[in-house]
């Protein structure tokens, strides 16, 4: 959409929120609420009716949210159709990616892409998979990339490429010479988790449920907000964690983490593309998705 206006509209009209629109958008809520005001001073109207936290669109709003979300797709379909006949890929995308992707298998893909097409901006969002799976159902970003289960309602869900998670622990733990554990010799280590929302909690959480081990089992030392900072403790020798093994390739390389696989079986979740169902990609976005589908992911891990 090419008015920034009837953008951040949708968004505020989607989350019921000026406070959460900004957060999604990266705009301060005042300037929000700005964009807002310029639009009812355009059309002379009020489009939300504010009581107390709750937001709703009026009967001119509810009108206009209508036909911003066809202008959405008319420009979308334009831009499709256009691309398809001159070849040329160029605009700007957005992705909305989960952090262990967002940081670790991303950049480098990204990187290639761009060499390729040359001519395409990609902005990249990284926060954990709700976040990313907020991002998407506001519309504030073209694609998604996201670690563990989605609900499907209202998103199509594409599996793109598998993510083996591997036990993490310093060189000089106890277990770092061994090759794989036990849940059981994992159930006995203080472990570190990731916040709530994470996709790679989620990941675990689910994992150790189905070997029988439950959140009171663990002994659960430390949550922190990011997989870096996780990496960091675990290096000093605050504890244990279950992390992607491509979250440790660095450290595997330079020796200042140890991992080892499970013995019970392989510990694999997905890396997903997500889309919006209801909405149109762009023949720059197909470009993008097309590239991700055909990446060898492999090479990335070897190096």
């Amino acid at each position: 959409m090419d008015d920034h206006k009837l953008k951040v509209f949708c968004i505020v009209a989607e989350t019921k929120s000026f406070s959460r629109a900004s957060e999604i958008i990266r705009l301060t809520q005042p300037a929000v609420s700005l964009q807002i005001q310029a639009l009812e001073e355009m059309y002379g109207t009020k489009l939300f009716n504010r009581s107390g936290c709750v937001i709703t669109l009026t009967q001119a709003g509810e009108m206009l949210y209508k036909y911003a979300k066809e202008i959405s797709t008319l420009y979308s379909a334009a831009e499709k159709e256009i691309g398809g006949v001159t070849g040329l890929v160029k605009g700007i995308i957005s992705v909305g990616a989960s952090s262990t992707i967002g940081n670790y298998v991303l950049p480098s893909v990204i990187a290639d892409f761009k060499r390729k097409f040359p001519k395409v901006g990609v902005h990249l969002h990284v926060g954990n998979s709700k976040n990313v799976i907020d991002f998407i159902n506001s519309g504030s970003v073209d694609v998604g990339l996201v670690e563990g289960d989605v609900n499907k309602q209202k998103l199509i869900v594409e599996k793109l490429i598998a993510d083996e998670m591997v036990f993490i622990m310093s060189p000089y733990h106890g277990l770092s010479k061994k090759a794989s554990v036990s849940i059981m010799e994992l159930s006995k280590e203080p472990l570190i988790f990731r916040e709530e929302g994470s996709g790679t909690r989620q990941a675990i959480e689910k994992y150790l449920s189905k070997h029988g081990i439950s959140q009171q089992n663990l002994k659960i030392s430390l949550i922190m907000g990011s997989t870096e900072s996780i990496k960091t403790a675990v290096e000093e020798g605050l504890g244990t964690s279950i992390l992607s093994r491509w979250a440790a390739r660095k450290e595997l390389r330079y020796g200042s983490l140890k991992t080892a696989t499970f013995k019970e079986d392989k510990f694999v979740r997905d890396f997903s593309l997500v889309f919006k169902k209801s909405k149109e990609p762009s023949h720059t976005i197909e470009q993008f998705t097309g590239f991700l589908r055909r990446y060898p992911f492999n090479k990335l891990l070897a190096s």
